[in-house]
């Protein structure tokens, strides 16, 4: 009995030692574990942009091509605040002010010979007449927008619609309140832009980056004169979409918009659409009704086009094919009965033709029904849109067209036209 209590004795010993033991050896390893452990990723490192630049290794053999990464790395945050820091002076609010008629307004009180009412009717039920004072007349702002430097000689940008009164003048408010006249050099006639100019020289502006090169999910600022009274306001979001067509309240078709959610306000017309290097990549154009964070900017590709025309022609010039399309995708494939999931299918837009009477398309042969697939060996395709394609184009350029019809492949020569100004 002894020897039994005595082993038991011990086989409880035994279990407290080797329990003691276990627990001091997996405490060190936790410790080791916890000391090599990586530090906790919070939400500002999930905001984190990096800069990858390749250099040459300094230990890289001559005969080898290694090369070293050199990692840049940039907070959003910290680049939001420096980014608005050094772009805010080349934006401005867009003032347009024009003489109106002086309008006199009487009130008459419809009861004032009745003694029981007259001094019991409120004075909103009293009938009011307007009299237009003959040969008066005083200024007033009309309506404003943003806009903003795109050269140190005084070159600026805003939207068409910003500065669509031809009777009103423009005056361009920087953001150190400075006020300057503005002259409107021209309006773009396919697109909502618009190029103005101030007379003087060495004002900030703005470089234009590359609106081909930005993509889907995208950190993007946006800067303008929110609700025409908030000068440079600041709202960031991101790239919701890209290559959009949306249809503005003027009716006018815009193409290839790029879609945000940042928050663009009424005022915020015309200002810039910034990425994270502080270059302007879009210009902001219109919200959506009825949606929160849902706005669009036209790509800063079509501006740079726009500036360049200015430059070279006094005015903004577009190469016309004449042709209404849909780009194709599968479900239209399907819907038409379309061998091909790709390319432009021209067909009718409402009450407009396929093909534009007397236009470039429909000299050289183009019928509602084809499928063009390639203007000059360029694939249509949704990163390659017609229109782009067709707006990269200069007029008179003769272009081919790769077309689809009843099965079959033909090529279509074409001279670009001039597009008439009251398209």
């Amino acid at each position: 009995m002894e020897m039994e209590n005595l082993t038991k004795t011990q086989m409880v010993l035994l279990v407290l030692l080797v329990s003691f033991v276990t627990s001091f050896v997996t405490g060190i390893v936790t410790v080791a574990l916890i000391d090599q452990a990586p530090a906790r990723v919070t939400e500002t490192f999930q905001k984190v942009v990096e800069f990858v630049r390749e250099t040459p290794s300094e230990n890289m053999n001559n005969s080898e091509g290694s090369k070293d990464q050199e990692i840049t790395v940039i907070f959003q945050d910290s680049q939001v605040v420096k980014i608005v820091r050094e772009v805010s002076p080349a934006v401005v609010s867009v003032v347009a002010s024009k003489d109106v008629p002086v309008i006199d307004r009487y009130f008459i009180n419809p009861f004032f010979d009745d003694p029981l009412l007259k001094d019991f009717i409120p004075e909103e039920f009293f009938l009011q007449y307007q009299v237009p004072q003959e040969g008066e007349t005083k200024r007033v702002q009309v309506s404003s927008g943003s806009g903003f430097f795109v050269s140190k000689d005084g070159m600026l940008i805003t939207n068409r619609h910003v500065v669509g009164d031809i009777e009103a003048d423009y005056t361009i408010v920087m953001n150190n309140g400075k006020k300057l006249s503005a002259k409107v050099l021209a309006r773009d006639p396919a697109q909502d832009i618009a190029v103005l100019k101030v007379e003087g020289d060495n004002f900030p502006f703005i470089s234009l980056g590359n609106s081909d090169n930005i993509n889907i999910g995208e950190t993007v600022v946006v800067i303008g004169n929110a609700l025409g009274e908030f000068q440079n306001t600041v709202s960031v979001g991101i790239v919701s979409g890209l290559r959009r067509t949306i249809i503005v309240s003027s009716g006018t078709e815009l193409r290839e918009v790029i879609q945000t959610d940042a928050a663009i306000n009424l005022g915020n017309s015309g200002g810039p659409v910034l990425d994270l290097t502080g270059k302007a990549i879009g210009i902001s154009t219109a919200v959506a009704r009825g949606a929160e964070n849902i706005g669009f900017a036209l790509p800063i590709n079509f501006i740079s086009k726009a500036i360049s025309d200015v430059n070279n022609f006094g005015e903004i010039r577009y190469a016309y094919l004449g042709v209404r399309y849909a780009m194709i995708n599968a479900e239209i494939a399907k819907e038409k009965n379309l061998s091909v999931d790709r390319g432009a299918l021209v067909m009718p837009a409402g009450n407009y033709p396929a093909v534009m009477p007397n236009s470039p398309a429909f000299e050289a042969g183009v019928k509602e029904g084809d499928v063009i697939l390639e203007i000059s060996g360029e694939v249509i395709s949704p990163d390659k849109t017609l229109a782009s394609i067709i707006s990269q184009r200069r007029i008179g350029d003769e272009i081919e067209l790769k077309i689809l019809r009843d099965g079959e492949e033909i090529i279509l020569k074409v001279k670009l036209a001039e597009r008439p100004e009251n398209l």
